[in-house]
């Protein structure tokens, strides 16, 4: 033969050699990835007895790839109904009870059992092995919806089954069971204990007792190690460090002691319903300490946006510090009570949809809510006011005390506390006294008719004075004049601004300047008059005038005026330091 051509022959022979190999290896693949087949009782039975037999096979060699067949076996079973920290142990069990159940009481003819539907005969909802309450039936909802599977009351009752047959030998001609052992727990635990009291086993009684104290006193122990760690991080230069510490300082402990607790149901074997009032009570623990951590460490948060709205300038972020503090803690315990109602297996998307029924009626009950809540927000970025400030607001008038989601509070001066919805204030006129540049004093002052006119001019002078050297008066819009004739005095109008930050101080600047008119007119010999009547005889026959007005000399009472005027002898704008004003003490 040609060695030219028996080189082609080989170099062919290897290419259909390597293709074939190449095409084995990606079957062998696409066999590993082949899914159970669940599309009828039929099929789903035969996955089951043959995972169940190459595991047992693999069980009784040492073959791990077969052995670990067992999680195909459990792909046939409804598990939706046990929890997710026994799903995997309780999904064992069951598929090698079941095994060792069917092994026991029939040899399963396949031909039996619907394998095939069609438009006249579709394949039923629900298909029960003959003569046992072993129920294979059609999943309707979830992501294995149109799968049969053995439903989830088949799984929870597997080892009710098992009991009842286990002393039956194998069938001739089945698989033989699935080298089932009974839990070495049943072989070691003394007989008193496995009685059954209240539901329960006595041995799972008191497994329940000491796994509730080992977690107690799990609990103890990470608190007062979290406590300890809080002294030492206190020696550090900031505080808040310390603060977070010290916040997750009762939920941590609770978390571990919870953590516990659920990875404890495995080893106490609870069965059905108990297992699931215990899972959820762990699950409804769990939510608790996570809205307890959120809510703890949102109350630091709010300490440290208040520490750093304390150090600007702006009262704004002062206001908003507040609000927003409520806005988290409002969320957190809404945003966990939803991730509770989710882990208890309720769709939460669902009870929302379902409020939609009702949200006509619900609009209408919360029109005054958002009312107000809109009211808030207008308050704080249109800033009619401020917390701190003093505000006319219809008939209420007082201080700003705080600025909530639904209403303002105001502190009247009278110190009772009114509470006005901010629905209402968004409409209001409100005269923010707060806000005033200047406060006004309007004084009339009345002076006895024997006061001259000299004298008079001279006393409106040094009031004229004593206004521009007060610090505190708007020196380019005042009066002081001669008002008018009184009934019974010389009437004196005083018509000033003070440019003072608060109320306090106003009063304060009002009496100095008050106390200085009153110096003023002792200086002067100026008297005040008070409405009375009295019957004035100038002159008696051969007597002298009842009174004779004592006029000083002009020049004396430039003088006098003029020492009340800014750098005067007599100018003491901020009185005389007698008088401590209560709100500089």
């Amino acid at each position: 033969m040609n060695p030219g051509f028996r080189k082609i022959q080989f170099a062919l022979s290897l290419i259909v050699f390597l293709g074939a190999g190449a095409l084995s290896g990606e079957e062998e693949a696409l066999k590993r990835l082949e899914p159970i087949r669940t599309d009828s009782p039929r099929e789903t039975m035969q996955s089951f007895m043959d995972a169940m037999n190459d595991y047992k096979e693999g069980k009784e060699k040492g073959i791990s790839e077969k052995e670990s067949r067992i999680q195909d076996a459990m792909r046939t079973l409804d598990l939706s109904e046990i929890p997710a920290v026994t799903r995997e142990e309780k999904g064992r069990e069951a598929a090698m009870l079941l095994k060792e159940v069917m092994d026991r009481v029939i040899v399963i003819d396949y031909e039996r059992i619907p394998g095939e539907g069609s438009d006249e005969e579709p394949l039923p909802q629900r298909w029960r092995l003959a003569g046992t309450e072993i129920v294979i039936l059609k999943k309707q909802d979830g992501e294995r919806a149109g799968e049969y599977l053995f439903s989830a009351t088949t799984v929870e009752r597997s080892r009710e089954f098992y009991e009842k047959v286990q002393d039956l030998p194998y069938k001739d001609g089945s698989g033989g069971g699935a080298a089932y052992e009974d839990p070495w727990m049943d072989q070691y635990i003394p007989a008193w204990a496995q009685k059954n009291v209240v539901g329960l086993f006595t041995w799972q009684w008191i497994g329940l007792a000491l796994v509730i104290l080992l977690g107690l006193i799990i609990r103890t122990i990470v608190k007062f190690s979290v406590g300890k760690l809080v002294i030492l991080v206190s020696k550090s230069e900031t505080k808040w460090d310390d603060k977070v510490i010290d916040a997750l300082r009762g939920p941590t402990g609770f978390a571990i002691a919870t953590l516990f607790w659920y990875f404890s149901l495995k080893y106490l074997r609870f069965d059905g319903g108990v297992l699931t009032f215990f899972n959820v009570i762990i699950q409804i623990l769990f939510s608790v300490n996570f809205i307890w951590l959120a809510y703890r460490l949102t109350g630091v948060a709010t300490e440290y946006m208040t520490a750093l709205a304390s150090k600007t300038e702006s009262t704004l972020d002062d206001q908003l510090v507040p609000l927003l503090s409520r806005t988290l803690k409002i969320f957190v315990v809404v945003f966990g009570v939803l991730v509770t109602i989710q882990n208890l297996g309720i769709n939460v998307m669902s009870v929302l949809a379902g409020l939609g029924i009702g949200g006509l009626a619900f609009a209408l009950a919360a029109k005054d809510a958002v009312a107000n809540f809109f009211g808030s927000l207008m308050i704080l970025f249109d800033k009619p006011f401020q917390a701190g400030e003093w505000i006319k607001v219809g008939e209420a008038e007082g201080t700003v005390e705080e600025i909530g989601f639904r209403s303002t509070r105001i502190r009247t001066f009278y110190n009772s506390l009114i509470s006005i919805p901010n629905a209402e204030l968004m409409n209001a006129k409100i005269d923010n006294m707060g806000r005033r540049e200047y406060r006004r004093l309007l004084l009339k002052l009345g002076v006895t008719y024997d006061t001259g006119p000299d004298k008079l001019e001279g006393f409106l002078e040094g009031i004229k004075n004593i206004i521009k050297a007060n610090p505190h008066t708007r020196k380019d819009y005042y009066h002081v004049v001669f008002h008018e004739y009184g009934p019974d005095s010389l009437i004196i109008m005083v018509y000033v601004f003070f440019k003072v930050p608060d109320w306090s101080s106003e009063l304060v600047e009002r009496q100095n300047l008050m106390l200085e008119i009153y110096r003023l007119a002792q200086s002067m010999g100026v008297e005040f008059a008070f409405p009375t009547q009295t019957l004035h005889v100038e002159t008696f026959p051969e007597k002298k005038a009842y009174r004779v007005a004592q006029e000083k000399p002009v020049e004396d009472i430039k003088k006098i005026a003029s020492e009340y005027g800014p750098g005067g002898s007599q100018a003491k704008p901020s009185g005389q330091g007698i008088f401590v004003p209560p709100h500089t003490e």
